[in-house]
């Protein structure tokens, strides 16, 4: 299958298209793009599934993320509040009228919808070829699993990594900043208060690799508490167990819609350019 991030390929194109905030204009660019990967890798991955953001559970695991997301958008001279009903108009828009399956959980992020529906097809049996569509390295952590590669709408280009294991082993440790999540000698209130990092070294990430069975003896007792908060802010494998079945349940349970209604959505739409290139949204 092919499993697509919307709210990056979505923010993505107003922002490095500079785009008008103008439903038309909007709605055409996101499904001019997801068509494109359509075309691009349904011959061999199949069928094409959505991954939806919602409110996020680490919110109440850790409070402090993605706080800096909020207060950039604020700033920003560009209005969110229109940029986000339009992106969400056209979700469900798609989840009506196209043949792709379109998957929102409350309290999972689309990182969760991707993470649980790629560790779950490693159970026997299923094993299907996965393609990712997003441009974020953290997915780097399911490149473990053969049946699993992943795209980037940015770059144009697969992202690969040698070595996956040592990468999500490292990058729990550095933290992500840009997540809000600091490194694993830095307090929990490091990016709110503005408060400098302890450098992460590259000695003591490998002393800590040398040492990842026995972490909880060998790091000191604050550090070690660091590093629990940020494996289970990035690690995938870590989310919460009954919002991992609740996602494959409800991407079980969820039909696309008829191939029937296509055609008219993009004539109601008045999606032109699109119509010549229907069969691209099957």
């Amino acid at each position: 299958m092919i499993i697509l991030d919307f709210n990056g390929i979505a923010i993505g194109n107003v922002i490095t298209q500079k785009l008008e905030i103008q439903e038309d204009m909007i709605r055409h660019m996101i499904l001019n793009s997801i068509r494109m990967y359509n075309k691009k890798f349904r011959n061999e991955y199949g069928q094409m599934v959505i991954a939806c953001d919602s409110s996020s559970w680490r919110k109440d695991y850790f409070p402090n993320y993605k706080f800096k997301r909020k207060s950039g958008r604020e700033e920003s001279t560009l209005d969110w509040n229109e940029i986000f009903r339009i992106i969400n108009m056209v979700r469900e828009e798609i989840e009506q009228n196209i043949p792709w399956k379109v998957i929102k959980v409350d309290n999972a992020e689309a990182d969760d919808i991707i993470g649980a529906i790629t560790i779950e097809s490693q159970e026997f049996g299923k094993n299907e070829p996965i393609m990712i569509v997003s441009a974020d390295k953290d997915f780097i952590q399911l490149h473990k699993y053969s049946n699993v590669r992943q795209y980037s709408p940015m770059t144009k280009k697969f992202i690969e990594d040698k070595n996956p294991l040592t990468y999500i082993t490292e990058h729990v440790f550095k933290g992500d900043s840009s997540d809000g999540v600091p490194n694993v000698l830095s307090p929990d209130n490091t990016f709110v208060d503005g408060i400098r990092q302890s450098p992460v070294t590259k000695k003591k990430i490998a002393d800590w690799i040398e040492n990842i069975d026995n972490l909880e003896n060998y790091m000191d007792a604050e550090v070690y508490r660091n590093y629990c908060r940020n494996k289970k802010m990035i690690d995938l494998h870590e989310m919460p167990s009954d919002l991992k079945d609740t996602i494959i349940n409800t991407y079980e349970n969820t039909k696309a819609a008829s191939k029937l209604k296509v055609l008219n959505y993009l004539i109601k739409k008045r999606c032109k350019l699109l119509i010549e290139s229907v069969e691209e949204f099957y």
